[in-house]
């Protein structure tokens, strides 16, 4: 965050609080903050993949100037890069919900679990969401910044960070 313009303060930035039905946390765009839903979490796993999740959020806020509240496709577009990045769909979770599949699996994880983001957040219609989903999936699907790659486990979230850490070191000859 802070590589991209944006301070980030814990004491500031984040909010642990009860929440009603069964959300986990959420991104206040007007104050900047990521709040998690304490009496929703239900472990440190789960913790760390809500956090992730409304960081991205909060990258796409300082990074990308998103207009969360009347254009349905930069929502749309967050909710697919935190769904993509954040271990919403690793298999294990999956298996955990019960869906099973091969081809494509990950990619259909992440785009249902955007539409649900968006219903959840937006009173529209599913196929309104699902049109926004349909047309930015391509290539929010494909932008894995600040991560520059898919963090499926704890060893590709290292590799991330090391590439992360590395990245202009591959331009200061240039």
């Amino acid at each position: 965050m802070k590589h991209s313009g944006c301070a980030v303060n814990r004491e500031r930035h984040f909010s642990c609080e009860d929440c009603n039905g069964n959300v986990s946390g959420g991104f206040d765009a007007s104050t900047s903050q990521i709040v998690l839903c304490q009496n929703n979490i239900r472990n440190q796993a789960h913790m760390n993949r809500v956090v992730t999740h409304e960081l991205i959020h909060a990258f796409d806020h300082c990074r990308a100037h998103v207009n969360w509240f009347t254009d349905v496709r930069h929502l749309a577009c967050s909710e697919v890069r935190a769904a993509n990045l954040s271990g919403d769909c690793s298999l294990i979770n999956e298996i955990f919900r019960l869906h099973f599949g091969l081809k494509q699996h990950h990619q259909t994880c992440v785009r249902d679990r955007a539409i649900l983001s968006i219903l959840a957040v937006r009173n529209i219609s599913k196929e309104v969401a699902q049109k926004a989903v349909d047309e930015v999936f391509e290539s929010c699907f494909n932008d894995h910044e600040p991560f520059g790659r898919i963090p499926h486990n704890k060893t590709y979230a290292r590799y991330a960070h090391r590439d992360f850490q590395n990245r202009d070191r591959y331009y200061s000859n240039i």
